[in-house]
């Protein structure tokens, strides 16, 4: 209660307000915007906070931070395009939605889902954090090399109609991965003698093109015009704010998403699009009816979005705690903090409790207002959505170009955007998967790199490496879930043949 008064003392000041509040409203906008992930937003609000005292600072760029994260899930539903990398599962059952005359259902299920999932986090960050970061300090490279993989492993829940080509999507997604400089011996990988892809195969263009580009090309071809509130007959007296009852159907996904997120979160290097994609297609493998994903399902939808909201928490519970950051976001904050003479580390709590305080004070706040900002923000987008096809699908792709070109200020990411598009567009017709390929992408390096941090650490010793408890738990639990796909069917056909 004391932490929660201090809390109350800080943050509850009429500058401070106004700065969460504005906060919100930047973070909400730079997460919509294409290109402009939840770490360039926190970047983008650091020349903000030079004249703020560290306390006010941390407040507004945990504000920032959340609402980037809520705001990327605005155009993941309206345009199919993830304003950040871990809006990217929000796509498959959001754009849908909204496709089918229900824009206003998906971003409502969507915004209020990432404010629970946010508040979710900020509780347990507030509630257990010493806890939980001494839990997170047992995870070496093997541990989390397990974590990363078991995030693979739902590769084969995303179409078990089709796992061939998905799991071929997903090896080269890893390979793509691997394009770049070694990330432990510093050789060039598969660059062919191309200086941009040096820095490897950066992950939003090509997101970017598989997802906006692909779409634009499948309109095009078939002459379609996206539906929206105006034009839908069928489906418009159904597009309203989703009901209480509705989410109260869904608490379970809620409170399941919501837990693993928080969890994810802690974890150093795993952040809020792991969270995303894990949680995602962790309700797939679970649900009753795995078909109705990928066509508009809210439980789709709720998944996403209340994971990458309870995984910004999550980050913050080794940042306050230990000074260890959780993720590229809370790296800046740190960084920033540092900076203006804060001693990060295991005795914050007991010097200077404040600053725990504001952080969970300013969360709960940023989640409430984030909401109903948000909703502003998506009304105005929506309103493009009017706009006949031939010149939407023209603004998404000048959206899509400046995107990408703003990531590195380099038009080699607008030309990978480009190959990215066209290979998502001959993928799609030849039955392959998108977002298998990004889900190895996204996960490419960190399986890589602590796979062989964690050999190197055991001296070659790999069955070291896999007989830790942990590790070779969570081995087991991927194993199972890699392999359930395959072998249900057999299993089901084997019943039928019985009977």
């Amino acid at each position: 209660m004391e932490l929660i008064k201090l809390g109350i003392g800080v943050v509850f000041v009429p500058q401070t307000l106004l700065l969460i509040f504005f906060g919100t409203v930047i973070g909400v906008i730079f997460g919509a915007l294409p290109g402009v992930s939840a770490s360039m937003a926190v970047v983008l609000g650091l020349t903000f906070t030079y004249g703020l005292d560290p306390v006010t600072s941390i407040a507004f760029l945990v504000a920032v931070y959340c609402a980037a994260i809520t705001g990327g899930g605005i155009t993941a539903i309206l345009f199919k395009i993830p304003g950040t990398p871990s809006s990217a599962p929000t796509t498959f059952d959001g754009h849908p939605m909204a496709q089918s005359g229900q824009p206003m259902r998906a971003l409502s299920i969507a915004l209020i889902t990432s404010a629970i999932g946010g508040i979710f986090a900020a509780i347990a960050m507030f509630m257990i954090s010493p806890q939980l970061s001494k839990a997170a300090l047992k995870f070496g490279p093997s541990e989390l090399f397990a974590i990363s993989f078991m995030g693979l492993s739902v590769l084969t829940a995303l179409d078990e109609g089709n796992v061939l080509k998905t799991l071929i999507s997903g090896l080269l997604g890893l390979w793509l991965a691997t394009v770049g400089m070694d990330p432990i011996d510093g050789f060039a990988r598969f660059t062919w003698g191309n200086s941009t892809l040096l820095s490897g195969i950066e992950m939003i263009p090509v997101m970017i093109g598989m997802f906006a580009i692909t779409q634009i090309l499948k309109e095009t071809r078939s002459r379609s015009k996206i539906e929206n509130l105006d034009e839908s007959k069928s489906d418009k007296k159904n597009d309203k704010i989703v009901s209480l009852k509705e989410l109260w159907d869904i608490k379970g996904t809620i409170a399941r998403t919501g837990i693993i997120g928080t969890i994810v979160g802690i974890l150093p290097g795993a952040g809020a699009t792991i969270a995303s994609f894990l949680c995602y297609t962790s309700e797939v493998k679970i649900s009753k009816h795995p078909e109705t994903f990928g066509k508009g399902e809210i439980r789709g939808i709720a998944a996403s979005e209340t994971a990458n909201n309870a995984a910004t928490g999550g980050s913050m519970v080794p940042l306050l705690s230990l000074g260890i950051p959780g993720g590229n976001a809370a790296a800046i904050m740190m960084s920033a903090l540092v900076m203006k003479g804060v001693q990060m580390g295991p005795l914050l709590l007991q010097n200077q409790p404040q600053y725990m305080g504001s952080v969970f004070v300013s969360m709960i706040i940023t989640n409430i207002i984030m909401v109903f900002v948000s909703f502003a923000v998506a009304k105005v987008f929506g309103k493009i959505l009017g706009i006949p096809y031939s010149i939407l699908g023209t603004l998404i792709i000048m959206l899509a170009v400046i995107g990408s070109y703003a990531l590195q200020n380099t038009t080699g990411n607008v030309v990978l955007m480009v190959i990215a598009g066209i290979i998502g567009y001959a993928f799609a017709e030849f039955g392959f998967n998108n977002a298998a390929l990004i889900l190895g992408l996204v996960l490419g390096t960190m399986v890589e790199s602590n796979l062989r941090r964690a050999i190197m650490i055991e001296q070659g010793n790999i069955a070291a490496v896999f007989s830790k408890p942990i590790t070779a738990t969570l081995m087991v639990v991927s194993a199972i879930s890699l392999l359930w796909p395959i072998v249900k069917p057999m299993i089901m056909k084997n019943r039928k043949t019985a009977n």
